[in-house]
């Protein structure tokens, strides 16, 4: 009895190493993403007993299956108006695991009206598998959906050319499509791209690889899945530490408590404090299970200092030799999430990590035609409409890119009036000069009022102050 409760210990300890993948399944309707999710469940042996016996009833029951088939797709497809229309219109979540590792499968819709829900699913997202059909090839919502995942700085794309028993399983086919579509993906700078020729309603090269294509030397798609390196996606170089909270359970204790955004601390590590530029050193790093040496991405921790600064919730620490960017003006790729079209008079709060300031659209750039990728001049933007505008914020944020750094290059937009979200944006570059809109703000002009070097530091905490109150105060010194 010891020796089975020892078992399954280490069965359970293995299994809460095993690392995460999330990937989304895009593609145009009736592609087969749903069904090839339902075909991974299904052959990987991941579904209950009671699970089956649903799905074999619904199966008969729906009808979108031949006679005594099962309709995979419904295994994901749970809306009623999903389930009637045979498509896919929210976005479905499936967990499950294998012996290598665990799975988060984001099914995200096809239409061009929810262009919105496919972000939402592909925001977390490490690897996108992007469906064709074999009959139609490269459409225009494959270079869409592309477009998107490219947007997202999804690293990691499978091309799954599906229903290839629709073609006979040629391989020229296959290659056709194959070709013409990592010219697209060259073209967008995607550089991790792996192709499989399969059939996701009979399970030609999911999980196992199929006579039917002797021509086609790669692994199955699920082989793929559990052995495709992830562990480099995440920024390790660049530490970005954003304070949520500031933690006082007594006088001899204060810690600051967050997520850690990007990169790698350690005790005894110089830090420095955004945006106060006071530098100290990591004294302690505490969990809930104890103190450790070292933490990374993406742990939440409670850091202490072996100075006393003032820092408090929505501010940053860095390494001194490796800061972010330092604004409050920057270009930004925004995707429009609301049903109000956008009012560039309006001022919106923009949530940066544990930051929340006003914010408002400047200009606006272009906006881009998902479909052939073009740059559109003109009107603001409206529902899941993509383009670049130039923002500026009431107080100072902390940022870095997002090509180089999705945790500290992404933000919302959220209305202040309705509270919804309008859009979510991912950061380009910062503005400087000229093509920043240094907005009328109150100027302290020191030098004039007397005031010498020696006064500085007190009056950049009275700034400080104003600053947490939502108000911004420019100092010439």
């Amino acid at each position: 009895m010891e020796e089975n409760k020892l078992d399954i210990r280490a069965f359970l300890d293995a299994d809460e190493r095993k690392d995460l993948l999330r990937l989304l399944t895009a593609g145009s309707v009736d592609d087969g993403k749903s069904t090839l999710i339902g075909r991974l469940l299904f052959d990987s042996k991941k579904l209950y007993e009671d699970q089956l016996q649903a799905l074999e009833r619904d199966s008969v029951r729906v009808g979108n299956a031949g006679a005594g088939e099962i309709d995979y797709a419904l295994l994901l497809d749970g809306l009623k108006a999903e389930r009637e229309e045979g498509i896919t219109i929210d976005v479905a979540y499936r967990y499950f695991s294998t012996n290598q590792r665990k799975f988060i499968i984001a099914d995200t819709p096809g239409h061009e009206q929810y262009t919105r829900n496919m972000i939402t699913g592909g925001s977390t997202a490490n690897l996108a598998i992007i469906l064709v059909d074999a009959r139609a090839g490269v459409i225009t919502q494959t270079r869409r959906h592309t477009f998107l995942v490219s947007l997202l700085g999804i690293k990691h794309i499978v091309l799954a050319v599906n229903k290839m028993d629709l073609v006979g399983f040629s391989k020229d086919v296959f290659d056709k499509i194959r070709d013409e579509y990592l010219a697209l993906t060259t073209q967008l700078g995607i550089e991790d791209v792996t192709c499989f020729p399969i059939s996701a309603k009979l399970g030609d090269n999911v999980v196992e690889l199929s006579p039917n294509t002797p021509w086609y030397e790669g692994t199955t798609l699920l082989d793929y899945l559990e052995t495709v390196p992830i562990h480099r996606d995440r920024n390790m170089q660049d530490f970005r530490y954003p304070v949520q909270y500031v933690l006082r359970p007594n006088l001899d204790f204060r810690g600051f408590c967050g997520k850690i955004a990007s990169g790698v601390i350690r005790q005894g590590d110089e830090v420095v404090a955004l945006p106060s530029m006071k530098h100290s050193h990591v004294k302690g790093i505490h969990t809930y299970d104890g103190e450790l040496t070292e933490a990374f991405c993406p742990q939440s921790v409670t850091l202490t200092l072996e100075d006393e600064i003032d820092i408090s919730r929505g501010e940053m620490l860095v390494r001194p030799d490796n800061l972010p960017h330092i604004g409050r003006y920057f270009e930004t790729m925004l995707v429009w999430m609301d049903e109000e079209p956008m009012d560039r008079s309006k001022q919106f709060f923009l949530k940066h990590n544990t930051n929340t300031t006003r914010a408002t659209i400047d200009s606006l750039e272009y906006r881009i035609d998902v479909n052939t990728m073009e740059h559109l001049e003109g009107r603001d933007f409206r529902l899941n409409e993509i383009g670049c505008v130039h923002i500026t914020t009431a107080k100072t944020l902390f940022f870095d890119s997002y090509r180089d750094n999705r945790a500290t290059g992404a933000f919302i937009l959220i209305d202040p009036i309705t509270n919804n979200t309008s859009a979510v944006g991912m950061i380009v570059r910062p503005l400087e000069g000229d093509e920043a809109n240094t907005a009328d703000l109150p100027a302290l002009d020191l030098p004039r009022l007397g005031i010498t070097p020696d006064h500085y530091e007190a009056i950049e905490r009275a700034v400080k102050d104003l600053e947490r109150q939502g108000l911004e105060v420019k100092i010439v010194k």
